[in-house]
């Protein structure tokens, strides 16, 4: 059979093999918390996403451009999500005080209201993994961003946000 990581076969004679299958389960399981989340406010996962995004980030990275990165997605895909979520009165976009060309994107009441419900869409997540040691936690801790960092060195993801040089990352060790 295929020497690839979802084979069971692949996975019972490598641990690497099973890490991988197990972080996509992981995934999966991130992108079907979402979605119930969603739905029920009639609302894609990414517009989901950037609602929570923009309402526990700070105004600069609050544009188009930013998001788009974020999200790795063209300008053009976040300017329609932008534009939905501007028509659902869930944000609204007010001139940018650092960039005249720029706009920045402010969550309406409404907006803040629908983040701050969905942004719990993983809290099963972290009640698991707050039943864990904190050394298993830190170990986990330290061997994803270590992943996250790869990963962004090989151009795989555009946006690390978080790193092992960060002072905050350093404050919590």
């Amino acid at each position: 059979m295929d020497n690839i990581p979802f084979n069971p076969d692949t996975q019972n004679s490598s641990n690497a093999a099973l890490i991988v299958a197990a972080l996509e389960r992981v995934g999966e399981s991130f992108r079907v918390m979402l979605w119930e989340q969603a739905k029920e406010y009639g609302l894609s996962p990414i517009q989901v996403q950037s609602l929570i995004f923009l309402h526990t980030h700070e105004e600069r990275m609050a544009t188009v451009t930013y998001l788009s990165k974020e999200f790795n997605v063209t300008k053009a895909t976040m300017s329609d999500v932008v534009k939905v979520l501007t028509e659902k009165k869930l944000l609204v976009k007010r001139d940018n005080p650092a960039d005249s060309r720029a706009q920045v994107l402010k969550l309406t009441l409404q907006g803040k209201k629908v983040a701050a419900s969905t942004g719990g869409f993983a809290n099963t997540m972290l009640e698991q993994i707050g039943q864990l040691t904190q050394r298993q936690q830190t170990e986990i801790k330290t061997i994803l961003l270590n992943l996250i960092h790869q990963l962004y060195k090989e151009k795989i993801i555009t946006m690390q946000r978080m790193c092992l040089t960060c002072t905050h990352y350093a404050m919590a060790h």
